[in-house]
Order: structure tokens, then sequence, then C-alpha cells
């Protein structure tokens, strides 16, 4: 079975905004108390967040489809919808988040960094917040908008100091079970290690991470064996270890030609070779193994490389390879440009940008903007007073004069929004003509009625002044 998996693809859906509510406040005698109808709650997010209990995306494997929850539409008494929850989703450290095409949207390295996968979507205004001194009583919501949808692929790439490379065999678990108290799993075959073991060292003051990446053989970097799987665990580390097996059984194999196959394939895999190097030359508690150490060392030297002669199992020459590999982190360390803390940087939009643009295809006039795609995605379009409030924000923006100007005419068609998702309509000049009919778009006709009870009120108060006239008037005998 699975226990490690590295790199998959998730399917991720933030929640939907709940719908506005269109309400009257109604009670004993307030018939018509004015709009009273609640927004609606806003989508849950989908986030990434870096945990430090997380070591795989295992889970993500085997459940690659995750949604948040949507908002709740709103109420009548001016209550609104609750909001969705947040959908959180721990994710190991040196997590890389890209897009379908390869583009890397993320990296999420450092507990607690997180990531925003997928919005939620807004949700619609009620009737309440939609009323104004021009429209007293809207008599519709706006809808909730949709949450994004994404389709992402989460790469694992180990966060270390310190990365072992080697045949497998060469004795690289042996190695970091000993300099750390990581346990990986040890035995005298091939590909024994099948994912990259972790162990922390610690060499005087420096703390530093040892990672062990399996399966480097000839044509690793073109996927031959594990190594295609695993090289990108070796991009973050600053310091790489060839270990070289001196007892090997192979006849044609030896220290120097493994460790030419093996910077063959760093090199074909790229962005490695400013890296510092170290090689240790393992199992020299072999008798064999020392002597063929002893004769290849002033040949690795001779490359520039420091040579170590180590026995994992008999824990000789331990020590000194731990220090030289502390040395090697701290100056790295040190290397390192200094982080500056994140600058805000604020980009107000020109007073005179209406954040649309109109663009005249075969067959219709586009209109693409973050503005007018959002209000149609709000607008319920089987109520008649919720189009012709699309059309005065629309003509508000400047959409109808853009259009004029674009060479539009009456009854041509216009579309807003992408290919794929958008309104088509015929065009007219006049867009507020449609709904001439209801009056000033949004108001109700019943405030400027007068309403029964008021009405016989007046009518007994007008009797009463008509009589205590002709009583003033009245002279006695």
């Amino acid at each position: 079975m699975t226990t490690f998996v590295d790199r998959v693809e998730l399917h991720v859906a933030a929640g939907n905004g709940g719908h506005g509510c269109a309400s009257v406040h109604r009670e004993k005698f307030k018939p018509l108390g004015g709009p009273d109808g609640g927004n609606g709650g806003r989508g849950g997010d989908v986030i990434l967040t870096v945990d430090q209990s997380v070591t795989t995306l295992l889970d993500y494997h085997h459940s690659p489809h995750r949604k948040a929850t949507n908002g709740k539409p709103g109420e009548g008494g001016n209550r609104s919808g609750k909001d969705g929850q947040d959908l959180v989703l721990p994710v190991p450290d040196g997590t890389v988040v890209l897009d379908g095409a390869g583009n890397v949207l993320a990296d999420l390295v450092g507990y607690g960094t997180s990531y925003v996968a997928a919005q939620g979507g807004r949700g619609g205004l009620g009737n309440a917040a939609l009323a104004s001194a021009r429209r007293k009583a809207p008599g519709f919501a706006l809808l909730g908008e949709p949450g994004d949808l994404q389709d992402i692929h989460l790469e694992l790439k180990t966060v270390a100091d310190v990365a072992l490379v080697g045949y497998p065999s060469a004795g690289k678990s042996s190695l970091i079970s000993v300099l750390s108290a990581a346990k990986p799993k040890i035995a005298d075959y091939p590909f024994t290690t099948l994912v990259p073991n972790l162990g922390v060292v610690t060499a005087g003051s420096t703390v530093y991470a040892v990672a062990d990446v399996p399966g480097l053989i000839p044509g690793a970097s073109q996927g031959k064996g594990l190594g295609l799987e695993f090289l990108r665990h070796v991009e973050r580390c600053s310091v790489l270890v060839h270990v070289l097996d001196t007892a090997t059984l192979e006849s044609e194999r030896d220290p120097l030609s493994d460790l030419d196959v093996i910077e063959a394939e760093l090199s074909e895999y790229g962005g490695l070779d400013r890296r510092p190097r170290i090689v240790v030359l393992n199992k020299i508690d072999v008798p064999d193994g020392k002597d063929l150490a002893e004769m290849v060392r002033p040949d690795l030297e001779a490359r520039g490389y420091r040579v170590f002669e180590v026995s994992a199992v008999a824990h000789m020459g331990l020590k000194e390879l731990s220090f030289a590999l502390a040395e090697l982190v701290a100056d790295a360390r040190a290397a390192r440009p200094k982080e500056e803390a994140t600058r805000i940087v604020i980009r107000p939009k020109a007073v005179d940008d209406a954040g649309f643009t109109v663009t005249r295809e075969e067959d219709v006039f586009r209109v693409r903007g973050e503005k007018p795609e959002r209000w149609v995605r709000q607008t319920d379009f089987n109520n008649d007073e919720a189009v012709g409030y699309l059309a005065d924000r629309l003509n508000r923006l400047g959409v109808e004069e853009r259009l004029m100007k674009a060479g539009a005419r009456h009854g041509d068609g216009v579309a807003i929004g992408p290919e794929d998702n958008a309104v088509v309509f015929d065009w007219e000049p006049s867009m507020s003509a449609g709904a001439e009919m209801l009056g000033r778009r949004g108001e109700d006709h019943r405030f400027e009625e007068p309403r029964p009870a008021a009405q016989r009120r007046r009518d007994r108060e007008a009797e009463r002044d008509d009589a205590q006239q002709e009583f003033d008037g009245f002279e006695p005998f």
C-alpha cells in the first residue's frame, strides 16, 4: 500500500455566496413597513496551510475533490445569511502549488504559511441594502456569486539543508540513521528506500536537516527507476553529499564511475551546479573497502572534492563529517540574502478607469470587465425589475456609450463575459426603455397611494371640521 505521495492533482471548489432576500416588513397597522430583506452570506474559501504534523500528500491522493460550504441566503427582518465555513487543507512544508499549465502559483515554505486556492463567492445584497431615496422598496435582491473552481497540482519538495545522493545500497539510509535520530528501513537489496528520509543533526551550535534521496541510477533524470520522482527533493538543499560504496560486489562499478554517473544525472536535471559537494567513501570497515578508499581518494581530491572516509556500521569518521557539513550549512545560510519585510504596494485605479473593455468580434460585441461580469452573475433575469436595475448600472458605468463608439447598432448582439460563460442579448440604444412601464425602477407605487385606514381617518376629521363650522355659524333665537 502506498504510504508516501509527493505529487497530486487536486480539484477544489469554494462555496457559493448566498442569495439576498426580497422582503417587505409587515406588522399590525403597518402593512408596508419598508424593505427588510437581509444579505446573503459569503461562501467559504479553500485554503492550503503548511502543517507541521503532515509529511505527505497521501490524503489528497485518495480524496482529490474538496469543497467548502456555501453561504446561507438572507432572510426577512434584516437577517443576513450565515457565511460559509472556510475549508483549511493542511499540506507539508515545502509544497509547491501549480496550475494546469505548470505555472507556480505558490511556494509554501514555513509552518503557518497559507495560500487561498479558491475564493468563495460574495453574498447577494437584500432589498433593504438596495433601497435608496429613489428606490424606496425594491422588489428584487441580488443573487450570490458562485465560488471559484480550480484544478491545481501539488508537488512536495523536501525542505532540508543537506542531501545524500548516490546509488541504491550505497549506505545512505545507514548513514542518516547514525548521524541523526531517523529510523529508515535498511536492507541489503537495491531500492530499499522508496521515500525520502529526513533527519536532524546537531553539530556544535549548528542544527541542520539531512535528507536521504533514493533511487538515483543511470537515466534517472529521464524517468528511469525512481530518480525522476525524487530529484525534486534535492532542489532546496544547500549541500550535496555523494555517498560512494567502496565495498560493492558489482565488478563494473567503482567509486569514480559512480560519482560520474550521479553527477551526470544531477547536471541533466539542472539547477544544481553551484551547490557545494562533499564525497563520502562509505563502508571502510570492510578490508577491501578501506583499500579502495585509499586508492581513489587522491583522484577525488585532485578534482577538488573534500573527501571523508566513514563507516556507518562501525561509526567511524562520523564526527568529522557532521562538523564539516555544519560548516558548509552555516556558510550557505550566511550567504543567503537577508529577508526583508513584505512591502505593501497600493496601486489605485485611475479615476476615469471604468474597468471594462468592449471588443468587436465576428457576430457580437463582447464586454469584459470585473464589474459588468459580476453584476450579470448577480442578476435574476426572471425579474424584470432586477433586469432594469442591471441596465441602469451598466449605463452609469458607460457600457452603452462605449458600445455606441464601437459601432454597435440597434439589434446587434452583445455578450458580457467569456466565450464559454457569457450572457448574450440584442442591444437596444436605450436599455432603460424595457422597464419604463415600471416607473422609476425599484419604487413601489403603493407608497404613493393613500392607505385605506389613513383615508378613513382623514374623512372623519373632515366631517368633524364641517360639523364644527356649522355649529359655529348657528345663531340662537
